[in-house]
């Protein structure tokens, strides 16, 4: 049922990988393997685990690997592609998965009620509705994962059915589509506050770029010097937010006249090896956001996050009279359905025709 195989490592030293298989009418039901540095290591292994699995068997379980909640985030964890990385916030919603109170149990074993009982504990310490539904979503795709990998029983079906709970009392629930829209007088404020400010971030200029072109902070520093085509109007940004594609999704969008006063505003600052500093605003996004942050809470501006400013964008381009595949060029949504979620007319704004 297994075979120890020996691989020679980089080191110069010899490994030795035991691997056991399970098929079941021709068909491969269950795999795993370990590494050890003796033959004897890995066939003690290989024979407890053997042993393992027939009493699983014998018992009716499903066959595969038992793991901790810890140990499976932690391997899931492992999976995050190089040149590919997650977002911050799924690390984050991941990291504290890993370290959280089901992590020492054994995921297979993790019930209806441990999966109730952990989101109530998260609502309980102040996580919104849509924030501790994101954990049962990580959760959901760790475990699909491990399944398909690892080939380990895995409680699917008890998570959808606290999740289906858990939506019916509305203790999780999607997120609240956001609808603000900064008026003249905070942003007069706004911009007057940030251009008497003179750090190392021109944040009046940011935020006018941002309200002009509806780009994201992120995006708003990864763009290149190189990727501006001002004869055409329009510029080149790399690797746009995507569901499932990020990594080389390039795409080209429109800048008005105004944004290109801004940009050829900055000055393009030389580096110690002598070459041309390749972004057009080279600073941290996240350094971005907290002087936003802090501005507004400084004015008293309530409720005012900085991505706000591309929901505003996109609405001003439609109270200019552009049409909804005229705003795409801008914006770079794909669909309507998801371009609307950004649209915040005003009914006194709409024209007779």
């Amino acid at each position: 049922m297994g075979t120890i195989t020996a691989r020679r490592r980089k080191n110069g030293t010899t490994g030795y990988t035991a691997q056991i298989r399970l098929k079941r009418d021709g068909k491969l039901v269950h795999t795993e393997a370990e590494t050890f540095s003796t033959k004897a290591l890995a066939r003690e292994w290989m024979t407890r685990r053997e042993a393992d699995l027939d009493t699983q068997r014998a018992r009716g379980e499903p066959m595969g690997k038992r793991m901790t909640l810890g140990d499976m985030v932690a391997w899931y964890e492992g999976r995050e592609r190089e040149g590919e990385p997650w977002g911050r916030t799924k690390k984050a919603d991941l990291a504290r998965l890993k370290v959280g109170p089901l992590r020492e149990k054994r995921a297979d074993m993790l019930t209806r009620s441990d999966f109730i009982a952990y989101i109530d504990g998260r609502r309980d310490t102040g996580a919104g509705p849509a924030t501790a539904a994101n954990d049962l979503i990580w959760l959901r795709q760790v475990f699909r994962s491990a399944s398909a990998v690892l080939h380990t029983p895995v409680p699917l079906h008890a998570l959808d059915a606290a999740a289906e709970y858990l939506r019916g009392e509305r203790t999780i629930a999607k997120p609240k589509q956001r609808d603000r829209r900064i008026t003249p007088s905070e942003e007069a404020k706004l911009l007057r506050y940030l251009d008497d400010r003179h750090g190392e971030i021109p944040m009046g200029t940011v935020v006018r770029f941002a309200l002009l072109t509806a780009r994201r902070q992120e995006e708003i520093t990864r763009l290149r010097w190189d990727d501006l085509d001002l004869a055409k109007g329009v510029a080149l940004l790399r690797n746009v937010k995507h569901p499932t594609k990020k990594i080389g999704n390039h795409k080209t969008f429109r800048m008005l006249a105004p944004a290109w006063e801004l940009v050829q505003s900055q000055e393009r600052a030389v580096l110690p090896d002598g070459s041309k500093e390749p972004l057009v605003f080279p600073f941290s996004p996240k350094s971005i956001g907290a002087a936003f942050t802090r501005a507004t809470r400084y004015l008293g501006i309530d409720d005012l996050h900085f991505h706000d400013l591309r929901h505003e964008a996109t609405s001003r381009l439609f109270e200019k009279g552009y049409s909804i595949q005229e705003v795409a060029q801008f914006t770079l949504h794909e669909s309507w359905m998801t371009l609307k979620r950004y649209t915040h007319l005003k009914p006194e704004d709409v024209p007779e025709r």
